[in-house]
């Protein structure tokens, strides 16, 4: 059972939708898993933002914010990690 409710913005659906079906088949899952553990191992907190938070899947990155009181995560972007910081 899922812990925390997941919400993927329109940007990170855009994003995905651009990618390969490969990459976005490796990416999904671990998206997917957010909802578990919104806080997996090699997450990281992104500097300057108050509640938002990274993984990396390969040279991909997946931007995301945590509302612990809501329990809700939000999925804002998932681009390559050359574009993703812009």
């Amino acid at each position: 059972m899922a812990l925390y409710d997941l919400v993927i913005e329109k940007t990170a659906e855009r994003d995905l939708k651009k990618l390969t079906p490969e990459i976005a088949d490796r990416i999904t899952p671990h998206i997917t898993a957010l909802s578990d553990e919104p806080r997996p191992a090699g997450c990281k907190k992104m500097a300057g933002a108050e509640n938002l938070w990274r993984i990396r899947v390969g040279d991909y990155r997946v931007i995301y914010g945590i509302d612990d009181p809501a329990l809700v995560i939000r999925v804002i972007r998932v681009r390559h990690r050359s574009r993703v910081y812009q």
